[in-house]
């Protein structure tokens, strides 16, 4: 009951913004305290860590799967890039659920984060 009221809250809030999807929404929500676009501040940025994410993961599935997976518990040893975590430090635990991480994911797989008007 309340996971669906939840969602219908965000739904809704979804619906007033005008976003163009849910992991839009999420990302501007949530990663880009920490991961510009395209810029690297505070940690990489949202194209750097795209980039070296398709690199080792072509498919879709796979690439979010295993950012989800890694992003719920972050490790040095599974790790896609060890030279951000020696110049930023390893990324927390955050509290967010694996559907909410795959949704991002996707968004993170799909978004053109260097094209002139970035969706974030």
């Amino acid at each position: 009951m309340i996971r669906t009221v939840f969602l219908l809250l965000i739904f809704s809030i979804f619906n007033m913004c005008g976003a163009q999807n849910l992991g839009s929404l999420f990302f501007s929500g949530n990663c880009i305290t920490c991961h510009h676009p395209t810029k690297t501040i505070s940690a990489p940025s949202a194209a750097e860590v795209q980039r070296r994410y398709k690199e080792a993961f072509q498919n879709k599935e796979e690439f979010v799967s295993y950012m989800a997976t890694w992003v719920k518990k972050p490790t040095l040893e599974g790790s896609l890039m060890h030279d951000a975590v020696e110049k930023h430090g390893l990324m927390p635990e955050l509290a967010y659920d694996e559907d909410t991480l795959r949704v991002i994911g996707e968004y993170i797989y799909e978004n053109n984060f260097t094209k002139h008007k970035t969706e974030y």
